[in-house]
């Protein structure tokens, strides 16, 4: 599901509309910092367990969580357009630092953005989506903080709120923007350049069969035809709890995503502002 640049702009003409870059879920799960505290989103459960067994816990946390191999420099590069980006503050912290997080910290925001905006500076006709869905521990300070760091990484980058049917690559050619925020909190409304949460749907198949996921994948066509809005279609499968008992020393990558690679999606799931995202780079 990645394409390498050149592969990318032959989907695309400068008149039509922007069909259908590939995203990566989880997109900073490329580090994962196993000596921070777990994540303020997970449950007493799982607190409780790395309570008990520490450094361990961590490590076998660590082989479940990390989605991607690839940081934001190397993702972008092998044609990752839309990047699926979760926000958390760490407990206690008193310079009230923003990093990204799933179940444990990766590498702080500015990090990831000032990289994004490095590859965009050598390469002024690519555009990103930066989709920022999940808050953990985020209060109005931290989303204005936010709302300044992307003002001050991304300058006249920045892509303001249009109608989506606007957005070609020959509007965004001219303009010089490169970037598309979708901002999934209130805040969206204040800020001319934060495209609100809802204009990026990403409904969920949340299973781990590969067929039940081509299934739901096939269904969502005609929502993703739904003019107004951009769409991205989830190529993930997530396992249950159960999954991650049996296979609990195994990991993600040995025990899902292989079956990802079997999946024949229809030529019908690449549509209207459509996204595809997959599990892992």
């Amino acid at each position: 599901l990645n394409f390498t640049i050149n592969k990318t702009r032959q989907y695309l003409h400068a008149d039509s509309c922007l069909c259908p870059p590939s995203g990566s879920h989880d997109s900073f799960s490329f580090y994962i910092d196993e000596a921070s505290p777990v994540g303020p989103e997970q449950p007493e459960t799982v607190q409780n367990f790395v309570s008990v067994f520490g450094t361990v816990a961590k490590k076998l946390m660590r082989k479940w969580l990390a989605t991607q191999t690839m940081n934001f420099t190397s993702q972008l590069e092998a044609g990752i357009r839309f990047f699926d980006l979760r926000i958390s503050t760490k407990p206690r912290d008193p310079d009230n630092e923003l990093y990204f997080a799933h179940g444990l910290f990766s590498a702080t925001v500015r990090e990831g953005l000032e990289q994004i905006s490095s590859f965009l500076s050598g390469h002024a006709k690519e555009v990103v989506f930066l989709d920022f869905n999940h808050f953990y521990g985020v209060q109005n300070l931290h989303h204005e903080k936010l709302v300044a760091m992307l003002k001050e990484v991304f300058g006249e980058k920045l892509c303001p709120v249009v109608f989506a049917q606007e957005v070609t690559l020959k509007y965004l050619w001219e303009k010089e923007y490169q970037v598309l925020v979708f901002y999934h909190h209130p805040m969206a409304l204040e800020v001319p350049f934060l495209w609100p949460g809802q204009m990026m749907p990403a409904p969920w198949a949340n299973t781990t069969d590969p067929e039940k996921l081509v299934q739901f994948l096939q269904a969502s066509v005609t929502d993703r035809r739904r003019k107004g809005t951009f769409f991205v279609s989830q190529v993930v499968l997530t396992p249950k709890a159960s999954t991650v008992m049996k296979g609990v020393a195994s990991g993600l990558r040995e025990t899902i995503t292989e079956r990802i690679h079997f999946l024949e999606l229809s030529p019908a799931l690449s549509v209207f502002h459509s996204i595809l995202m997959s599990p892992v780079c």
